[in-house]
């Protein structure tokens, strides 16, 4: 992430999952949701997030817009993020963390396998602590 806490506005937000890292602690279930049923990581490797805006909310709340990609669909989705901390570690690195939950459903990005039984909305947490470079 690149973050302006002068001008949120100017922060940008990204990240990417290894769609074969699933790891539900059962090797025949994730090589399940390894398959072309759910995940497909033979045709579809990374999931991605990037970010199109972000807008100060009051504090340490912000609304960021951006898009996910997810078995090879593009769909926006907004969140409200927030900065869990900011501050100088004991190394005298400044470093900033943020934290977001937001609903995704699996059937708008062509995952529809199972429906009623595994359920279509999928619940997000993504946390992320970065370090500011020199």
């Amino acid at each position: 992430f690149l973050f302006d806490p002068d001008q949120p506005a100017n922060s940008r937000f990204a990240f990417t999952v290894d769609a074969n890292s699933v790891d539900t602690g059962n090797e025949k279930r994730d090589q399940h949701l390894r398959s072309g049923d759910f995940f497909d990581v033979a045709n579809h490797a990374a999931i991605t997030f990037e970010s199109r805006s972000v807008k100060a909310l009051g504090g340490d709340r912000f609304e960021v817009t951006g898009d996910i990609t997810l078995l090879g669909n593009t769909r926006s989705v907004t969140a409200e993020v927030i900065q869990t901390g900011a501050g100088k570690d004991p190394w005298g690195n400044h470093r900033r963390g943020f934290e977001t939950q937001f609903s995704i459903k699996r059937s708008d990005y062509g995952m529809d396998h199972l429906l009623k039984a595994v359920g279509d909305e999928v619940e997000i947490t993504v946390s992320v602590e970065g370090m500011r470079k020199p």
